[in-house]
């Protein structure tokens, strides 16, 4: 069965930091871009980050740019989100999702362009 599970969401004071991870089973995510998504209440979900299959190519939403990192670790299945210096607006449920892109140079941040989702992890930012 193929699955996304998310993990490490908390609450948090602002300017903390939070380590989100996403592991995957039932198939092999090293042939797999991924994204990182979020969903505050009353919004539409907006794609955050990205990293390709090998971890060379990454992408960042302005808002997170300079505060988050996106990293993967083929070996365990795993892509995670470091979140430093969070903010009340970084609140939200945040998803990760996997693509099989044409090219493995690639990763996007469109959620039209991914297939596998996980369940979502709620970060809470609040003093």
């Amino acid at each position: 069965q193929v699955q996304l599970v998310e993990s490490g969401g908390a609450l948090v004071q602002p300017g903390g930091s939070l380590k989100l991870s996403c592991t995957a089973s039932g198939f092999t995510l090293d042939n797999y871009s991924v994204g990182w998504f979020r969903q505050a209440p009353g919004k539409e979900r907006e794609g955050i980050s990205c990293i390709n299959n090998s971890g060379d190519t990454t992408g960042y939403v302005d808002s997170v740019k300079g505060r988050f990192t996106i990293s993967r670790d083929n070996a365990k299945n795993t892509v995670y989100l470091q979140m430093n210096s969070l903010k009340t607006e970084d609140t939200a449920v945040y998803y990760c999702a996997a693509d099989r892109p044409s090219v493995s140079w690639y990763c996007g941040m469109d959620v039209k362009e991914y297939d596998y989702w996980g369940q979502g992890t709620q970060a809470t930012v609040s003093a």
